[in-house]
C-alpha cells in the first residue's frame, strides 16, 4: 500500500506535485482521493484531524485487500482555511483529472467557494467538516454530508441554556464570515422561537485571534452565557482573556471549534467550557463502530489518541468506502456518484445512517459535552430542568 505522508502541500505547488494516475483517479491497483483543507494555521488541527481519520479508515480497508482489489489512497493539500486558496486547489485537482473525488474539506467559507466548482464539474464532494445548510440542498447530488447541521447544534445550545437552565441573557461571539453568520442565524432563530433576542454580539476576523474588542463589548451586557461560532485559536484567546478579566459566563461552542484542539489550547482555563458534538463519544468503545475506529486510528498512528475530529474523519472515510464497494469493480466517477446517491439507510457498527431522495445528510444527532479540569470530556445532561449556575 502506498499512503501519502506529506501533511501539507502548498496549493501553488499542487500542479507540479500531482503524481501520474489514470483518468478519474482510478487505475488497476488503486483509487485516489484528494483533500483540499486547512492543514496549517488557526484551523489546521481540523484538516489534519480529518485527514488522519480518513487515512485510518482507508488503511483499515487496505489491510483487508482494499476495495475490489484496489488500494484506497489519499493526498491532502493545504488551503490555509482561505476560500481563494481552496478554489485554486480544487480547480487544479479537477483539471488534473487524477482523483476520483474530493473528501474531508474543512469550513463553511471554503466550502461555499469550492462546492459550486466541484458541482459544476460533477466531482464528488464527500464529508465536508461544516454544518452549513447550503450543502444540504437536495439539488447537490455530488455532495454527501455525514454530520448534523449548525442549525441543529445552535437549537441544542439554546434548548439547554434556556429550557434546561433557565437563562435569559445570552450573547454571541462569531467569526465574521459566512460560517459565523450561519451560526448567528441559527442562534437568533432558536431565541426568537422562545420570544427572546441576543443580549450582545461580537465578531472577529477569520484566521486571526483579534477578539479583545468583541470581548469588551460583550462583557458590558453581563450575559449569563456566551455562545461561540469560531475556530479553536481565537475561541481559546477569548476564553483566556475572559478568565483574566474575571468574566465567567457559561461558554458554549460549536463542533467546528475542534474539541481536543480547544482543550489543549486552553489548559486549565478550559474547565467547564461546553461544546456541542455531531459524532459519538470517541472513547465509548461499547459502540462497535467506535471500537473499530479506536483500533484503526492506533494502527495508523500508535501515538494517536481518540478525538472527535479524527472520529468524524474515520466515519467520512467509511461512508466513501461503502460507496466504493457498491460502485463495483468497473469503477468510474459516474458509477461512484450513483453509489453515493444510493447509500440509503444502513447501520455502521451500531450507528444508524439515513440517506434518501432529497436527503444527503447521514447523521442527525447532536449532544453536549463539557471540558473537565484534566482536559478530558464528559457528557452534559440535557432535556431536564436544572438549576442555573
Amino acid at each position: 500500500m502506498r499512503a501519502f505522508a506529506t501533511l501539507a502541500v502548498p496549493i501553488a505547488a499542487l500542479a507540479f506535485s500531482l503524481p501520474v494516475f489514470a483518468a478519474e483517479g482510478v487505475d488497476d491497483g488503486a483509487v485516489h482521493f484528494a483533500q483540499v483543507a486547512a492543514l496549517d494555521g488557526p484551523a489546521g488541527a481540523l484538516g489534519s484531524g480529518m485527514r488522519e481519520g480518513i487515512l485510518a479508515a482507508f488503511e483499515e480497508a487496505n489491510r483487508s485487500g482494499g476495495i475490489h482489489g484496489r488500494m484506497v489512497e489519499l493526498e491532502s493539500f493545504d488551503d490555509g482555511y482561505e476560500p481563494d486558496r481552496s478554489v485554486a486547489g480544487v480547480r487544479t485537482v479537477i483539471e488534473g483529472d487524477q482523483f476520483l473525488g474530493l473528501i474531508g474539506p474543512v469550513g463553511t467559507p471554503t466550502s461555499q467557494a469550492t462546492q459550486p466548482v466541484a458541482t459544476e464539474a460533477g466531482m464528488p464532494f464527500i464529508g465536508p467538516f461544516t454544518g452549513a445548510g447550503f450543502l444540504r440542498d437536495p439539488a447537490l447530488t455530488n455532495v454527501v454530508n455525514v454530520r448534523a447541521t449548525y442549525g441543529a447544534e445552535t437549537e441544542a445550545w439554546i434548548a439547554h441554556l434556556v429550557d434546561d437552565l433557565g437563562m435569559d441573557k445570552i450573547a454571541i461571539l462569531y467569526q465574521d464570515d459566512g460560517f459565523g453568520r450561519v451560526g448567528l442565524a441559527g442562534v437568533t432563530a432558536a431565541l426568537e422561537k422562545r420570544g427572546m433576542s441576543l443580549a450582545a454580539e461580537g465578531t472577529y476576523t477569520r484566521n486571526t485571534t483579534a477578539v479583545k474588542s468583541a470581548l469588551l463589548e460583550i462583557r458590558k451586557a453581563e450575559p449569563e452565557a456566551v455562545v461561540m461560532v469560531g475556530a479553536y485559536k481565537p475561541i481559546a484567546e477569548f476564553v483566556r482573556l475572559s478568565r483574566k478579566l474575571k468574566f465567567d459566563p457559561t461558554f458554549v461552542n460549536i463542533s467546528f471549534v475542534g474539541s481536543d484542539a480547544l482543550a489543549a489550547e486552553l489548559g486549565p482555563d478550559g474547565e467547564g467550557v461546553i461544546i456541542s458534538q455531531v459524532v459519538p463519544f470517541p472513547w465509548d468503545s461499547s459502540l462497535p463502530v467506535v471500537a473499530e475506529y479506536q483500533a484503526a486510528i492506533k494502527a495508523h498512528d500508535a501515538a494517536a489518541n481518540p478525538s472527535f475530529v479524527t472520529l468524524e474523519g474515520y466515519l467520512v472515510g467509511r461512508v466513501a468506502l461503502r460507496a466504493l464497494e457498491a460502485a463495483g469493480p468497473d469503477l468510474t466517477r459516474a458509477a461512484f456518484l450513483e453509489a453515493l446517491n444510493g447509500l440509503g439507510s444502513f447501520d455502521m457498527g451500531g450507528l444508524s445512517f439515513s440517506y434518501g431522495p432529497g436527503d444527503n445528510q447521514g447523521l442527525d444527532t447532536v449532544f453536549m459535552t463539557r471540558i473537565k479540569a484534566d482536559g478530558t470530556f464528559e457528557t452534559v445532561a440535557t432535556g431536564e430542568k436544572q438549576a442555573s449556575k
